[in-house]
């Protein structure tokens, strides 16, 4: 008796080999999606932004002073109140570059969280948008700094906050804080090795130790 002859089913091999095209495109767009969630988001651009040190830059002077700032850090705010003046003046004289590294080490501070990286966001889209005014309305979030454990600012107040400090409000700018443009970028920023918080003061590559006087942690490390 002769054997039957197997035919091959070409339809359910077909069917197989799309199904699995389909796969491989959803695992494709769901690991596209899971990056772009957990990516570092927009970047600010502009004169005095360098978008791969996370910095906002200000001067150029031959001395390099890093700070790294959480705006809602109240030792942050100490440290500006305490040293702030003679780090502006030694960037106005052309004596140093100031490099402000906003961080978000702190966006768990607030109840909702994240004012930290919505505060650190605003001030990159202005120093983006309107870099004369930058300095300005860093010493404004500093000046009306919200407690922690509050619900911080609203994006309503940080888009008047620069309004007051003298900062050119377009539409886009307005845009990029409210809908907290930058904010991803500002938490993918880090502190740098050996940093135990904020602030963090490097002076021409040196972590100093912030003892809150001037001449001590800044004057004295220059060249």
């Amino acid at each position: 008796m002769a054997s039957a002859v197997r035919k091959t089913n070409w339809f359910a091999i077909w069917v197989s080999v799309a199904a699995v095209v389909v796969l491989v495109a959803v695992t494709g767009i769901v690991i596209a999606i899971n990056n772009a969630a957990s990516g570092p988001g927009a970047e600010p651009s502009g004169k005095i932004v360098d978008t791969a040190a996370g910095a906002v830059v200000f001067g150029d002077g031959d001395n390099t002073i890093d700070t790294y700032v959480d705006f809602l850090c109240p030792i942050c705010n100490q440290f500006e109140q305490s040293e702030g003046s003679t780090i502006k003046q030694l960037v106005d004289e052309g004596k140093a570059t100031l490099k402000v590294h906003p961080v978000s080490i702190l966006d768990t501070r607030t109840s909702p969280a994240g004012y930290s990286s919505r505060a650190g966001g605003a001030f990159l889209a202005v120093a983006a948008a309107d870099p004369d005014h930058a300095y300005a309305y860093m010493e404004a979030l500093f000046a009306n700094q919200p407690a922690e454990g509050s619900a911080g600012l609203t994006s309503a107040q940080l888009v008047d906050i620069a309004k007051n400090a003298g900062v050119t409000m377009t539409g886009d700018l307005e845009k990029a804080i409210t809908s907290d443009r930058y904010q991803k970028f500002v938490q993918a920023q880090q502190l740098p090795d050996g940093s135990r918080g904020t602030p963090t003061l490097l002076v021409n590559g040196t972590m100093i130790n912030v003892t809150m006087n001037p001449e001590t942690d800044i004057t004295a490390n220059l060249k």
